[in-house]
């Protein structure tokens, strides 16, 4: 629950969702382009790779819950602030601002903490959290961000976000969030041994250079990263590319919402399959679904083929969403699972800071977002192909048990 909730009042639902809600009114008073105002994207992700390798290898040594707290906290703040600016560079410094503390609010650390809880059922509950966290806080933070904007305007918005995350999110961490016991429990040292024992007892998998050396760091990496972005650049542009073609802002609005729920049976859906596979390359269709998505929702004009857009498109974020840390967990283990997690998503973070401006950079050269939709749905057939190379789950840890640490003899890894 507490990691679900957080989650759901994280970046990804409270700022990257709305943003295309505050593209329009923010360009629009301050008078400039919009490819000068979604370069806060780019800060964003920028600001998470920075931070997210940092908290990763922080929760690895020290445990997630103090980390989760205090960058709430500070989240609240900077997304307050972002209500009393006045000009495009002070939007670009709290923008920073919130990529930096909101990066806390990211799946690193809420996963690690699933990861070291759950095993037999851990694609499961990584689904649960962020199918339920994303998809419910990205069905929800539109309408509510929606209806503040069109009584109140863009300012009291952030306000209202700001309050929401604040009076939803810290109490229900702070009084649930536990971090996982830091050793197995199983065995019963002799009393004179134990602490000795526990002490020296790491979590099982890879070390981060261990990981590195993989093929499947690298195609996790490039696929996830490269697929992430496209989605998430059409996912934050739903509201201007479907109004420039005149459809209602509340159509528009319904399409987002549908895009944004159907992530969440995706998410869960691809969870619980994970657990029972032993590779991941049954889940590569669902990225060539999210493609066709892509090239209908360029075409499409009635409500009803723009909905099934957002469902197809949904699939295949869905599937990102519930590929990756289950991926990582069982390719690599948990000993250094921040770590590796903060690297593979900061690379992640900046594609999805980057790809979304390049296409405003593309909408204000040649008035239309559709080409650089056809190419991420381009974007998502490479990344299917490179999903449906990875190898067995069992690969670099062994048969026997998923998660046990190689020997040093066997650092050259394929």
């Amino acid at each position: 629950m507490a990691s679900t909730v957080g989650i759901a009042v994280g970046i990804t639902s409270t700022v990257s969702t709305v943003f295309s809600l505050f593209l329009v009114p923010i360009s629009t008073e301050f008078n400039v382009p919009r490819a000068s105002v979604s370069a806060v994207l780019i800060l964003i992700g920028v600001a998470n790779a920075l931070v997210y390798p940092v908290i990763g290898r922080l929760a690895d040594r020290s445990g997630a819950r103090v980390i989760v707290l205090s960058g709430l906290l500070l989240f609240v703040i900077s997304i307050a602030l972002a209500s009393m600016v006045e000009g495009l560079f002070q939007l670009y410094v709290v923008y920073a601002l919130i990529g930096l503390s909101g990066s806390v609010l990211g799946p690193i650390l809420f996963t690690k903490i699933i990861a070291g809880w759950f095993d037999r059922s851990r694609g499961f509950f990584m689904g649960v959290i962020g199918g339920v966290g994303n998809g419910v806080g990205s069905a929800i933070m539109p309408v509510y961000v929606f209806m503040l904007i069109s009584d109140y305007g863009w300012r009291v918005a952030y306000q209202g976000v700001a309050g929401l995350v604040f009076t939803i999110g810290f109490p229900v961490v702070f009084f649930l969030l536990r971090d996982p016991p830091a050793v197995s429990t199983t065995q019963k040292p002799s009393r004179g041994h134990r602490e000795s024992m526990l002490a020296e007892k790491e979590l099982p998998g890879l070390t981060f250079l261990q990981a590195r050396a993989t093929v499947p760091f690298w195609l996790l990496l490039i696929s996830i990263s490269l697929c992430s972005g496209c989605l998430l650049a059409v996912f934050i542009h739903i509201i201007p590319v479907l109004t420039d073609r005149g459809i209602a802002m509340a159509d528009a609005t319904a399409v987002l919402s549908i895009f944004a729920m159907v992530t969440v049976v995706g998410q869960i859906s691809v969870g619980a399959l994970l657990d029972k596979l032993s590779r991941p390359r049954w889940v590569a269709p669902l990225f060539l679904i999210a493609s066709l998505g892509l090239a209908l929702i360029v075409s499409a004009s009635s409500l009803p083929l723009l909905m099934l857009s957002g469902v197809l498109m949904g699939c295949g974020l869905g599937a990102e969403f519930g590929l990756l840390p289950y991926c990582i967990s069982r390719y690599f283990g948990l000993r250094d699972y921040g770590s590796i997690s903060g690297v593979i998503y900061s690379v992640v973070a900046i594609s999805a800071g980057v790809l979304p401006v390049l296409m405003d950079v593309v909408f204000d050269v040649v008035g239309s977002y559709d080409l650089a939709i056809l190419l991420a749905a381009v974007g998502m057939l490479l990344g299917a192909i490179m999903i449906f190379l990875l190898p067995r789950f069992d690969a670099l840890i062994g048969s026997g048990a998923k998660e046990n640490l190689l020997p040093e003899s066997q650092h050259a890894l394929p």
